[in-house]
């Protein structure tokens, strides 16, 4: 029997993860099954259950992915010098999520809504908890590094405590997501433009 590359099976866990993506942004977390996904990738449940245990485990991966993509996207501008202020930052952090999971911003519910479910579900749910913790643990530590960069630009007061006011930006991008799970659609590009005008009446641009 031919051996099997590592490239096909790490092009066939993500061929399942696109499709349920699809599915759940589709319908929603609670109203897809394991049949829809399986209908939705053309894959048997051997196939499918070879790489996932079942439709949590897809949807932490998914999640997961998500928080890690928002993370890299602070990753990518922590170098700057000076650093970027927080609208420029939270520009990047769409255009990266729109280039990784483009399909979640057309489709209804879509991401916001997809996240609204996880975090209700991970109040009951230990893995899912755990996944969120995590990524949140660690978009907190890279938003603490830019902080820390402020205040030695002068753009917040060193004597603020930089985690404090790290954990205000992530939930600054968590009030985002709910607002458009909840309430009603708000482009990304409005949500960033109303933080610029927030940041430029407030704060000066840091210095070089």
């Amino acid at each position: 029997m031919a051996r099997v590359s590592q490239e096909h099976l790490d092009a066939r866990r993500r061929q399942i993860l696109v499709g349920a993506r699809r599915c759940f942004t589709r319908n929603g977390f609670h109203a897809t099954s394991m049949q829809d996904v399986l209908a939705e990738v053309g894959l048997s449940a051997g196939a499918v259950y070879r790489y996932f245990r079942g439709k949590d485990e897809i949807v932490a991966v998914i999640v997961g992915e998500v928080l890690e993509s928002v993370r890299q996207s602070y990753v990518a501008v922590a170098d700057a010098d000076p650093p970027p202020p927080p609208d420029t930052v939270v520009a990047s952090v769409f255009q990266r999520m729109r280039e990784t999971i483009g399909e979640v911003w057309d489709e209804s519910p879509g991401l916001p809504q997809l996240l609204i479910q996880v975090w209700s579900e991970s109040l009951r749910n230990q893995k899912f908890a755990d996944t969120l913790n995590e990524g949140y643990q660690r978009m907190c530590e890279e938003w603490v590094l830019l902080v820390r960069r402020y205040q030695a630009h002068g753009w917040v007061c060193p004597e603020a405590d930089a985690e404090n006011v790290a954990r205000v930006f992530v939930a600054m991008m968590q009030g985002y997501f709910v607002q458009v799970a909840l309430i009603s659609r708000w482009d990304p590009d409005d949500f960033v433009a109303g933080l610029s005008s927030l940041v430029s009446m407030s704060l000066p641009r840091p210095r070089a």
